[in-house]
């Protein structure tokens, strides 16, 4: 059974600032456990202005006890593929895993746009998480994607204080 999440959440700052502090989101206090973050591809549409980006971040997690026993490796890789509009002023980036997607496939979808009610000094970030365990045995693969939808839950607030942090020194001046 795939596991689903998705919220919204409301950030007072304008578009072009907080799409700018996803950029330079890595490194901060919040995340430790992104140990690197690479930009592979960018090419940018001459017709429509539209930029893609690829990154390839590693992250480090802690797994429960149980997880041990399928799995010995904390490390993974996660690809992003990003798009941003600015005529448009939407950005999407879609995240997953390159590492033991057999055990658990995390695909996160995050899409970036300036909020109806205030556009000119407010953002929405609405995030989507899907999580399918491949174990192939169903006891264990319900117990799997419900640790990934927890932990997902968890990394959230996680993530929001970090960008929070990022915008924050973007007011102070050049990162």
């Amino acid at each position: 059974m795939v596991k689903v999440f998705q919220q919204t959440i409301s950030f007072e700052y304008d578009w072009a600032t907080f799409t700018k502090a996803i950029w330079q989101k890595y490194p901060n206090p919040f995340a430790s456990h992104v140990l690197s973050s690479d930009v592979i591809d960018r090419q940018i549409d001459s017709e429509t202005g539209v930029m893609t980006t690829t990154r390839l971040f590693l992250k480090r997690g802690i797994l429960p006890a149980w997880g041990r026993h399928f799995l010995n490796v904390p490390e993974a890789f996660i690809i992003e593929k990003s798009i941003v509009d600015l005529r448009n002023q939407k950005m999407i980036l879609v995240q997953k895993n390159l590492s033991h997607a057999k055990i658990m496939l995390v695909e996160e979808r995050q899409t970036i746009h300036p909020n109806q009610n205030n556009p000119l000094s407010s953002t929405d970030i609405v995030q989507e998480g899907r999580f399918v365990s491949n174990t192939g045995w169903s006891a264990i693969k319900s117990r799997i994607e419900s640790f990934g939808l927890n932990k997902f839950k968890d990394n959230t607030m996680k993530s929001s204080r970090g960008l929070l942090h990022v915008l924050e020194q973007l007011q102070k001046g050049p990162i």
